[in-house]
């Protein structure tokens, strides 16, 4: 095989991967601008291209990371203090979760007082909080009542619940750990497994039953990179078999072909492309995404580019670009209805956007740095002027 087209083989234990916050940062841009419908720019983002979208992305990276952040605690530390790392991380996002969600109910609530805009009611599924306001009012802490495109964070929550058990399955065996997952992913599928609405009728848009497997998977390949290794090895063929399937979905999407062929035999959750239940398709054409990209030897060039600096640094900083972006498209949706909008007009409120998202980024890497310095400086004053020595410690940094 050509060089352009095989990476050097991972390296065990080394620092973060740029790639992985650089595809992170270009998956929340593309959260973002989707989470603005209708807007000029929604119509070259990835799922105008493939199966698949950007939350197939965020979820597999999300994965990625929790196998790299949090699995050394589970060989070396008690089993209890490795969990609750974990699910410190889980309450940090459902906190995250439900502080936007106010911000967002909050904005609404502004945007049909004072500009009229009484569509997003209907928009966001906000209905509720009007003719059912204490359901809802129960509902919204038990992640039962989300908000239109407020849905990642909850299923992101969740699945951070039973990450250990993952994690303990996939030290054993990454083999075992994906297993597990496709038998979880076969049940909901069939049997319509899903976590409840409450007060709305049926299931969460993002079913946790289902997502976990694309999650389960990239804990895998978290794994895999601590040990130094890929989780599927390169092979030429199935690089380009990859390929094939990503042009053939291209042009599925693209001429809107409607159907694959054989769907009507086949479970819907294996033939359609059904987003609630993570059908086979879409799975299918996230994984050879991810097979392409990161098997591309020039992609480590290219995203060494000064232009991917900014994107990196929102990857960093995920989740506060994350919450961030979903607060800025919730404002950028009321200003489109209130005030007609045109390409120029669309292209400068989402450049804002993203540059405010870039600011937080910019905020809270300044803020880690700070504390480094900090840290460091405390503990070099800290330690004793001489060995073994008897003179007092500083314990302060003027």
């Amino acid at each position: 095989m050509n060089a352009p087209f095989v990476p050097a083989s991972p390296e065990r234990n080394h620092g973060r991967d740029q790639r992985l916050d650089v595809f992170r940062g270009l998956a929340l841009m593309t959260i973002f601008i989707n989470h603005v419908p209708g807007n000029a720019f929604e119509r070259l983002t990835s799922r105008n291209f493939g199966f698949s979208d950007a939350a197939e992305a965020f979820v597999l990276m999300s994965g990625i990371a929790v196998g790299l952040a949090y699995s050394r605690s589970f060989r070396a530390d008690p089993f209890l203090s490795a969990c609750t790392r974990v699910w410190r991380r889980a309450w940090t996002l459902y906190v995250t979760h439900l502080v936007s969600s106010m911000f967002a109910i909050g904005l609404v609530a502004a945007g049909v007082l004072y500009l009229g805009t009484v569509e997003m009611v209907g928009k966001i599924n906000f209905a509720r909080l009007l003719d059912q306001p204490l359901q809802t009012m129960v509902g919204i802490p038990l992640l039962g009542h989300q908000l239109g495109y407020f849905n990642i964070l909850p299923l992101y929550a969740t699945l951070l619940l039973v990450s250990p058990l993952y994690i303990l399955i996939g030290l054993r065996s990454r083999l075992a750990l994906v297993a597990v997952s496709v038998l979880v992913w076969m049940a909901a599928g069939f049997l319509r497994l899903n976590m409840p609405n409450y007060p709305n009728p049926g299931g969460w848009f993002f079913n946790p039953f289902a997502w976990q497997l694309i999650y389960a998977i990239g804990i895998a390949g978290g794994l895999a990179m601590l040990d130094g290794r890929k989780l599927v090895p390169f092979k030429p063929w199935l690089f380009w078999l990859c390929t094939a399937y990503l042009a053939v979905s291209c042009v599925w999407v693209m001429y809107q072909l409607g159907k694959l062929p054989g769907a009507q035999v086949v479970p819907f959750f294996m033939g359609g492309f059904d987003k609630t239940f993570l059908a086979l398709p879409r799975l299918l054409h996230a994984l050879a995404l991810a097979y392409v990209l990161t098997n591309a030897a020039w992609v480590v060039g290219l995203f060494k580019l000064p232009i991917f600096g900014p994107i990196e640094l929102m990857g960093r900083n995920g989740l506060a670009v994350f919450a961030t972006g979903s607060v800025l498209a919730i404002v950028l949706q009321i200003l489109r209805i209130r005030f007609e909008t045109n390409v120029p007009a669309d292209a400068a409120l989402l450049a804002a956007g993203i540059a405010i998202q870039y600011g937080v980024a910019r905020f809270l890497t300044a803020r880690k740095a700070d504390a480094k310095v900090v840290k460091a400086a405390s503990m070099a004053v800290d330690k004793p002027l001489v060995p073994g020595g008897g003179k007092p410690r500083l314990r302060e940094v003027a």
